[in-house]
C-alpha cells in the first residue's frame, strides 16, 4: 500500500505499508500473528496495539468510520488524529512508559517504571454537578470530550461473543428462577441487535427458548444473521409473531428476527393478548440520540439527529415512555420482565412514567451469578489464533454446569 506523504517517517508508516490501516478509506485491520511487530519492544506494548487495531477492525465495530465500536456512540478515540497519535506513541514508547489517554485523546507519556501500566485511561468523566447529557453533548461538539462505553474505549471489545456467555447466564438464571431452568417451549420477547444486543437470540436457543427479537436497522440484523448469531428474519410483525408462536408451540429452540421498532412489536404484543414468558429489552436507551423514536426509519433517524436533535430527543423520549408502558402492561400480563442495563426505564421515569421501576433490572438476576463468580468473562487472543480460545472450553465446561449440559 502507498504512504501518502504526510506519514512519510512517522512510526505509523509501517502499519499502512503493511496494509493495517488506510488513513484515506479510514480503515483498520486486526494485527495478527505470533511475530512482534517491528517497532514493538514487547507484548506490553504490542498487546493494547493489537487490542485498539481489533476493537476498529470492520469485523468487530459497528461503525468503524467513524471510530464508534459499539453502543451508539462508544468510540475507540476521540478523532483520527487522535487515532494516529495513539498508535505513534505505542510504537515509540518503551517498557518503563505508560501512556495517558482522556476520554480518546493522548495527553501524556510518563516514566513510571516496568511494574506501572502501559496505558491509563480516563474516559467521559464530568463533576457531578454538571454530569447531564447536555452538557456533555456541548463539550463533543467541541471537541473536548467523548463518549467510549465500557469495552469501547480501553479497547478491550471482542464483539458480540464478548457478551454471550453473560446474556447466556443472565437469561440463564431468569429460566432456573421461573421455569424450572429450560426455556424449552418459552418465548422470549426483547429488541435491540446491535453487537451487545445481538447475544440475546443465540443465547436463547442455547436455553432451549424462541427468541423474537426486533431491531429498526436491517445491517444490525444481517449482520447477526451472516455471524450466526440470529437463524432467521422477516420485515412482518405479524408473520414473525406467527413464526414465534409455532416454534414455541412445536417446542422448537430457535431465534427470529424482526425488522421493526420495539414499541410497535409490544403494541401488537399488547393488542392481541400475547403475553412471552420472559421480556426484556436492549435497545441504545442509555443515549435518546441513539434510541430510534417510533414512526422513523433508521434513515430518517439519522437525518432528523443531524437536523434538529432537540426534536429528536423530545420524540425518543415520548417513544421511551410508551416502550415503558407496553412492558409494565405485558409484566401485569404475567411476562416475567426486566431491564437490561440500558437505563431504559429511567428515561421513562423522567417522561412521566412514575412506575417504571416496577420492572426490576437484570442485576436481580446477574448479581447472585457475581456472588457465585460466574461473571462476564472474556477471553481473547493477541496473535488472533481460534485454537487459543478452543483451548479454554475443557476449563470452562469444568466452571459452569450448564455450560456443561450443552455438550
Amino acid at each position: 500500500m502507498s504512504v501518502p506523504q504526510r506519514y512519510r517517517g512517522r512510526p505509523i508508516e509501517e502499519l499502512i505499508s503493511a496494509g493495517y490501516y488506510d488513513p484515506e478509506t479510514r480503515t483498520v485491520r486486526a494485527i495478527k500473528g505470533p511475530e512482534l511487530h517491528v517497532h514493538s519492544r514487547d507484548w506490553q506494548l504490542e498487546g493494547p496495539l493489537r487490542m485498539l487495531f481489533h476493537v476498529l477492525d470492520p469485523m468487530v465495530a459497528k461503525d468503524p468510520k467513524n471510530l464508534i465500536v459499539y453502543g451508539g456512540t462508544g468510540k475507540a478515540a476521540r478523532n483520527w488524529d487522535d487515532f494516529e497519535a495513539i498508535v505513534d506513541s505505542l510504537l515509540t514508547m518503551d517498557s518503563e512508559d505508560t501512556l495517558v489517554i482522556q476520554s480518546g485523546e493522548p495527553v501524556a507519556i510518563w516514566r513510571l517504571g516496568r511494574h506501572a501500566p502501559r496505558v491509563l485511561m480516563s474516559n467521559a468523566m464530568l463533576v457531578p454537578k454538571w454530569a447531564d447529557w447536555k452538557i456533555f453533548w456541548d463539550l463533543e461538539a467541541k471537541g473536548l470530550i467523548s463518549f467510549h462505553q465500557m469495552t469501547a474505549g480501553c479497547w478491550a471489545y471482542i464483539g458480540t461473543q464478548g457478551i454471550l456467555q453473560g446474556t447466556y447466564e443472565t437469561i440463564g438464571a431468569a429460566a432456573d428462577r421461573h421455569y424450572g431452568g429450560s426455556l424449552e417451549g418459552r418465548l422470549v420477547v426483547s429488541a435491540g441487535l446491535g453487537n451487545m444486543g445481538g447475544a440475546q437470540p443465540l443465547a436463547i436457543k442455547m436455553l432451549g427458548g424462541v427468541a423474537l427479537i426486533a431491531d429498526v436497522d436491517v445491517r444490525m440484523i444481517r449482520r447477526m444473521i451472516d455471524t450466526g448469531y440470529l437463524d432467521t428474519w422477516t420485515d412482518s410483525i405479524d408473520k414473525a409473531i406467527d413464526m414465534a408462536l409455532d416454534a414455541k408451540e412445536r417446542r422448537q429452540a430457535t431465534s427470529i428476527g424482526v425488522l421493526a421498532n420495539a414499541v410497535d412489536l409490544l403494541e401488537r404484543l399488547v393488542r392481541d393478548n400475547i403475553v412471552p414468558d420472559i421480556l426484556t429489552d436492549q435497545t441504545p436507551a442509555h443515549d435518546p440520540l441513539s434510541y430510534v423514536p417510533q414512526g422513523l426509519t433508521i434513515e430518517q433517524a439519522e437525518q432528523l439527529r443531524r437536523s434538529d436533535p432537540d426534536r429528536y430527543i423530545l420524540m425518543a423520549k415520548e417513544s421511551m415512555k410508551k416502550h415503558v408502558q407496553l412492558m409494565l402492561e405485558l409484566q401485569r400480563r404475567g411476562a416475567v420482565t426486566f431491564e437490561y442495563g440500558n437505563n431504559l426505564r429511567k428515561q421513562a421515569y423522567d417522561a412521566g412514567v412514575e412506575d417504571a421501576f416496577k420492572i426490576p433490572g437484570q442485576m436481580e438476576y446477574m448479581r447472585p451469578l457475581f456472588e457465585e463468580g460466574r461473571g462476564p468473562f472474556r477471553w481473547t487472543s493477541l496473535v488472533g489464533d481460534p485454537n487459543d480460545i478452543y483451548k479454554l472450553d475443557d476449563v470452562l465446561l469444568t466452571l459452569f454446569e450448564r455450560n456443561a449440559r450443552l455438550v
